[in-house]
This record gives structure tokens, sequence and C-alpha cells, in this order.
């Protein structure tokens, strides 16, 4: 493993994520919105998301700036990193295929919405944030920079930190003692032991 391998490993883990929602947000758009809490709250969050994620580490991948956020490259790490990002994309992929036409990227909920609780449901109750946060963690292990490597952690971190709870309160508005014993029953982003 060589650094120009983990940083096309990191876009081509960007790539495959955009190739793998594009039929579901189309699809998802013939179907209308019922409800959502969409604001200017939640465009600020995604653009921190999108900036962790996708902008600083894009420029690191294509310039190498911020040269004095580098550390010396791990292989090992990088092997990481890529396992990481592969089942990352395969979570993603899961989690779009059991949603359907329930997805949306922002906390809308659509008409005919129903609570989704099969497939990778099953066990987290927002495995599309488990994927994401698998992301963040392959990105940190590919690209060896402070700055471009932690950032998709910093990034998502702030919108997981601001966002979870108030989807879950839409979805218990939306469903009540369904999505409560749902709730009970599964971890929010890492399956329960029981």
């Amino acid at each position: 493993m060589t650094l120009t391998i983990a940083k096309a490993i990191y876009v081509l883990l960007a790539v495959g994520w955009y190739v793998i929602r594009i039929p579901h947000e189309r699809r998802s758009r013939r179907t209308p919105i019922s409800r959502s809490a969409r604001g200017m709250r939640e465009i600020v969050l995604l653009t921190i998301s999108f900036t962790g994620l996708g902008l600083l580490p894009f420029i690191y991948v294509a310039s190498g700036f911020p040269r004095f956020a580098n550390y010396p490259f791990q292989p090992l790490l990088a092997w990481i990193g890529a396992v990481v990002a592969i089942a990352s994309l395969v979570l993603f992929h899961l989690t779009h295929r059991a949603l359907g036409r329930n997805w949306s990227v922002s906390l809308d909920l659509r008409e005919s919405h129903r609570l989704v609780t099969e497939g990778v449901y099953r066990y987290v109750r927002h495995p599309m944030y488990s994927a994401f946060w698998l992301w963040a963690i392959a990105q940190a292990l590919l690209l060896p920079n402070l700055i471009a490597g932690l950032s998709g952690l910093v990034g998502f971190g702030i919108l997981y930190s601001f966002r979870v709870a108030q989807e879950e309160r839409l979805m218990l508005d939306a469903f009540g003692a369904e999505y409560a014993d749902y709730m009970a029953r599964t971890g929010r982003v890492v399956p329960r032991i029981s």
C-alpha cells in the first residue's frame, strides 16, 4: 500500500457513495414529503458534514494541502482503512435498499412512510449514520493528515450530535409506541448485545 493508492481508495469510497445514492435519490423524489424538519439548522449541519467528509479531504488528495498537518504514512493503517471503507459502502447500500422510497437526505417523512425494521434496521435504528461513521474512520486511516484525515470525524460528529435526537423525536411523533418499542430493542448506531 502506498499513499497514492490510499488516496485513490478514499476517492473510490466517495464516488461509490454517490453511485449507490443517486438511484435512491431519484426514486425518493417521486414520493411526496408529508412532514419535514428542514431549515437553516439542517443546511448548516449538512454543510459542516460535507466539508469534513468531502471538501477538506478532496483538497488534500488533489493538492497535498495543508502539508504542515501531514504525519508519516502507515501502510497497515491504510489497509485497515480500505477494509473499513468497503464495510462502509456495503452498509450504505444495505441501508438504502432497506429504506426504499422512505429515504431522504434531510429529516423528512414521505407520504405513506412506514417504519422500517427489517434488513440492517433489525439491528440498529440508524445504520446510515453507522455507515457515515465508518466512512469517517476509513478517511482517518487512509489520509495521513491531521486536518484532512480527521475532518470527517469532526464534521460528521457535529451533524450526528445535533441531528440524531431530533430525528428520533420526529419518528416518535410519527410512529409513537411502535417506534418506542423499536428503540427499546435496538441500538442507535451499534447493535445491542443481549
